[in-house]
Order: C-alpha cells, then structure tokens, then sequence
C-alpha cells in the first residue's frame, strides 16, 4: 500500500462537476489500496476574483489581510471536494494549511515553510480518512497564529513539501496538461511530451518560465528526493516523472529554508580563450562554434558580453589538454571576423589565459536567493579574490579566477557557507551538476531516452541592466550584487565584459545582468544613486530583451550543441546581443520582438517536435 499526494490546480476544480470527477479519480485510488493526502487550489479564477476586491477596496491593500482574503478560496475547494467524497462512501477530512500543521515564516504574501507538524495528518490517515488540505497557504510560528500565504505556485509547494514531511511513496500533481512538454505548447503546438526529466533540469526550465511546476516544489523535491509525477485531471495518461538522485539525510526542520549550498567544487584544469572586437550581427557566434564543434573541441563554460560599438567580445572555457586545439581554432576564424569588420573598429583579436580555475557553490534554487551569489562574491572578495567570468544557473553559481587563488578561494566558500571537508566536490568536479559526493546519475548522452537537450524556454519579463566601466578588483561584484540582494531583486544572467579599459590608472570592465522586468527600473534608480561615490560609470537599462534557453543534463561532451542552437539563430537572422551557459543550460539574450520566433527555431532545429498537437485548455 503505497502513501500518495495529489494535487490538483484551479483549472482540475474549476466547476462542481470538475470537483465531483476529482472525487472519483480519488475514490479510485484509495480503492486500489492506498491512502492519500489530497491538496487543492481555489476554484479556476477565485483567487483572481478575490484580488480584484481587494484593489477595489484599496489601491495598496495591506498584505497580511491580503492573506487573509486568498486564504479563503481553497477553503471553499476543500470542503466542497471532502463533501463529494463523503457522497460516495470515502471518509474524508477537509483541514486548512494551520490545521494540517504547515508552519511559515511570518513573512506574508511570500512565506517559506519551515516545518510540518504531522501527528494530527497521520492520524487521520491512519483511521482511513482521505484528507483533503487547503494548499498555498500556512500559519507562522510562535505565538501569534498568523495565517500566511506562501505566494505563486504555493499549492505545488506545499503538496511536495507535505509529501517529504509525510515521507509519502510519491508525489502526483495534477493539471491541465498531460505532463512536462519540451516547450510551450501555446508557441508550439507540436511540443513533446517527455515521459522523465531530471529536478535539475526541471528546476532550470521552471525557473525560465515554464509554468507546469513552481522552483520552489521542484527544489523541495530535489532536496529530499521526493518522486514527482506530472499528469494531466483528464485523461488516465502516466504523465512525466521528475527524477532525483537519493539525497543525503536532510532535516525536516527549517524544510525552505535549510543551507541553500550543498557543496563547493574547483577545476584547475581550465583554460579561457577570448576573441575580442568581434562583429555584432548574426552569425558570427555560429561560425566559431560550428568551427569548435567540427574540430571536436569540448567547450565548458560560453559567455558574450554586452556589445560596444559595432563590436562584441566571446569567451570560453576549456579544459587544459585541448587548449591548444581551441586556439588554433579562434586564431584561424578571426581573420574571417576581421574582414567583416567596419574598417574604422579595431580588428578582432584572440587572448589566450591559462592560469585559471572555476570554483562553483552547487545547491537548488540559487536564483530565487538573491542573498547567495552575493554571498559568493563578497566571500571571494574577502580573500582578495578577483573574478574574472562568472556563471549562473539554478543549481550552481560558478566564477573564473586565477589558479593561484583556487584554494583560498575554496577554503573561503567552505568556511562561508558551512560545507565540511567532506561534502566538498572534487577538483574537475562538474559536468553532471550533482551534489557533493552524492551525484546525480543520468543516462547516457547517446540514449535515445535522454537526447541532449530536454526543453527550450523563452522568457520575455526580462530587463537588462549593464554598468559601464567597473573598476576591475576585488569586491566590486561582492558590491553590486549585494546591494541588489539587499533589495530583495533577484539577477539571473550575469556577464563580466573580457576587454579591460585604463582610465585614470584604473582598469575598468563592463558589467551586465538580467533581472525580472518588474525590478527592472527600480534596479536603475538605485544603482545609478550609488554609481558616482563607488566611482561606476554610466547605468543602461533596456526593458526590449528576450531570453531563449536551452536545457539538458547530457549536453555535456558534446560540442555540436551550443553551434546548433546559433547556427539556427543565424539561419533566421537573429542577432544574439548576450551568452550565458552552465553545465546544464545555454542562454541567449535577443530582441524582445524576436523571442517567440527564437524559441520555434531552436525548438525546430533539435527536432523536439512530436506527432501530436496540444491544445491547452482554456
């Protein structure tokens, strides 16, 4: 007899008749011999409804009494849906997230879930009772009682969290689609189905906008290793499993809030290669590449600054074995680069820098914490770390520094984030985006259950902020990301520029990152107050952008990938304004007209595509 959490979304009870064939997928399931904890959104757009009230009452309503006023929609699901199984002969128990024991943080609106008391769930359960919980919702702790929301996506999150408190044999959530697709349907008609996928690559493809699953669930799962299947309310269809690697024992304690980094891992064997002043216009990313590729050069990590004038810079890591075949490689393609060039620029020029290391904190949900690449940046700052390059993904936040300061560099994020000696990732460590000594196992590159890449995603509610000419040292990242910390704005993509400018005695770089568009001009008037007493230069902000990604755990090794994707960029004469990849991820940043266009070609050119078209439901 197995222990399940279902949950179902708004759309799955949007109606009495929805709720009552909810009921009986219910009454199924426990008739097959197993007990179940079943949590449910509000009915289809009642929260909706209940917003709009609320803004027609006040123009800034006051956000506990905004938890108050949502809190109320999942209660009318919850007793609706224990009505209808009690109809057909199922004992079963509606409780509100402060009965079921979920206890938050007093954090309205947006609180995370510290832990779960189960003794009166497992009771119930226990008595044969199918027990029905209001999701998105909690109570804070200490004395106060306060009834808490847990924001966006909070009923995904408090079925998985439930389920790693219950310890259940898995996890079900039920919704409007037949499971994780490669893409939007709604863009792509021809999407796929994916009958698995990885929480670490469900937890990129969340975080890039892929509204199936919220982060924050996909990150509880990885973390205590919950099995989580994604179905659809309408049809008996298996879905897509979300797989993760058995975690080492995890505290239930402080459940959203536990260390946000599990290890610290180097790699002394890297060496970067730089063509700088390169054209900017489409193209000229997918000749290099294709180039890399045909010569079988295994890339790590691809950045492309914010561009100058008519000119861009690329760089790119590779392990030190085949740095002399990537040079080879830069050195032959840039004369073709250079008589492209307007004559009035300065040609394009290959750098070559092989005293380098990447050093890498690893944990679940890093974007959604603003506070932990700041952390990173300040700690290597501390220890008079300077960062060259720096990689940003949801599971790792890598830089490149120089190998000489690789172990105080290491030692400096251990201390910093508690990582004992022994959960420490190995030198070389990577490539499968694991944890620790704990990694992840994926199939093989070559199986044709696990194509290189699992999905694309396209994110257009992104704004792009650059600050010209930072001073080059120690502590200017720790600065920036810090004060952006302090405002609670999350940054996703971040890119140092690789030419390096001599002003007044000063070596200074350009510096570029990605936020949500909502932060966007906030993030503007804030850097900009404090741009001329930390001696920054001019803060450009451009809200017109687009984010194409792609993602896949086996696109390691292989060098083709990063080509393709913008070979069919240049195909269609995208131009690609900025580039950043991680082990599991390459991100491109376009013209915000040009987004969906993006998504279709790369989508196209990987041959996700399926036999079947989904139409999603209104």
């Amino acid at each position: 007899m197995a222990l399940i959490v279902q949950k179902y979304g708004g759309t799955s009870v949007g109606s009495v008749e929805r709720i009552q064939a909810v009921a009986q997928r219910v009454y199924k399931t426990v008739k097959a011999g197993n007990s179940l904890v079943v949590v449910v959104s509000a009915m289809g757009k009642t929260t909706d409804g209940l917003v709009k009230l609320a803004n027609e009452i006040s123009t800034n309503p006051n956000r506990r009494e905004m938890d108050m006023l949502l809190s109320t929609g999942e209660q009318v699901t919850i007793a609706l849906l224990s009505m209808a199984l009690q109809e057909l002969g199922q004992p079963a128990i509606s409780m509100t997230g402060a009965q079921v024991g979920i206890v938050t943080e007093a954090e309205h609106s947006r609180a995370r879930i510290l832990h779960i008391e189960t003794t009166r769930l497992t009771r119930h359960i226990k008595a044969g009772k199918v027990v029905v919980v209001a999701g998105f919702q909690g109570t804070s702790s200490g004395g106060e009682m306060e009834i808490t929301t847990l924001g966006r996506g909070g009923s995904d999150t408090s079925a998985v969290a439930l389920a790693a408190a219950l310890q259940a044999n898995f996890c079900e959530i039920y919704t409007d689609v037949p499971g994780i697709l490669t893409t939007d349907p709604r863009l792509v008609p021809e999407a796929q189905l994916m009958d698995a996928i990885t929480c670490n690559e469900m937890l990129e493809l969340a975080s890039l906008g892929a509204k199936v699953l919220h982060p924050r669930a996909v990150e509880i799962a990885r973390n205590y290793g919950v099995p989580l299947v994604v179905r659809s309310s309408w049809t008996d269809e298996p879905g897509t499993w979300v797989t993760s690697a058995k975690p080492q024992g995890r505290s239930l304690i402080n459940l959203e809030i536990a260390r946000p980094v599990d290890a610290v891992e180097f790699d002394t064997d890297q060496a970067k290669v730089a063509l700088l002043r390169v054209p900017d216009k489409p193209g000229v990313a997918a000749r290099l590449f294709g180039e890399i590729a045909r010569q079988k050069v295994d890339v790590d990590l691809i950045i492309q600054s914010v561009h100058e004038g008519n000119s861009n810079d690329i760089a790119f890591t590779v392990t030190t074995p085949i740095l002399k075949r990537a040079e080879a490689v830069a050195a032959a393609i840039a004369p073709a680069l250079r008589s492209q060039s307007h004559p009035k620029f300065d040609e394009a020029e290959v750098m070559v820098e092989n005293n380098i290391a990447k050093v890498s904190i690893v944990g679940a949900g890093m974007i959604g914490r603003p506070g932990v690449a700041a952390k990173m940046f300040a700690t290597l700052a501390e220890a008079g770390v300077n960062i060259q390059m720096i990689s940003t993904s949801e599971v790792k936040v890598s830089c490149v520094v120089n190998s000489a300061e690789c172990d105080r560099a290491v030692t400096a994020l251990r201390t910093a984030f508690e990582i004992e000696a022994g959960e420490q990732g190995s030198r070389g460590a990577g490539g499968d985006e694991g944890v620790g000594g704990d990694k992840l196992i994926f199939l093989s590159p070559s199986s044709p259950h696990h194509p290189p890449i699992r999905g694309v995603a396209l994110d257009l509610n992104q704004a792009r902020l650059a600050i010209r000419q930072l001073p080059d040292r120690p502590g200017m990242a720790a600065k920036l990301f810090g004060l952006l910390a302090e405002h609670n704005i999350s940054v996703d993509m971040i890119i140092q520029s690789q030419r390096c400018r001599v002003i007044d005695g000063v070596p200074r770089r350009d510096i570029a990152f990605t936020v949500s568009q909502m932060d966007g001009e906030n993030a503007k008037q804030m850097l900009i107050q404090v741009a001329t007493e930390l001696g920054w230069g001019e803060v450009v902000l451009d809200s017109a952008i687009a984010k194409v990604s792609i993602v896949g755990a086996s696109m390691v090794g292989q060098p083709g990938v990063a080509a393709k994707m913008f070979e069919a960029l240049a195909q269609h004469q995208i131009n690609i304004q900025m580039i950043a990849t991680s082990e599991i991820k390459i991100s491109c940043v376009v013209a915000q007209e040009q987004g969906v266009k993006a998504l279709q070609v790369i989508h196209n050119a990987f041959e996700l595509a399926g036999n079947e078209k989904f139409v999603v439901p209104a």
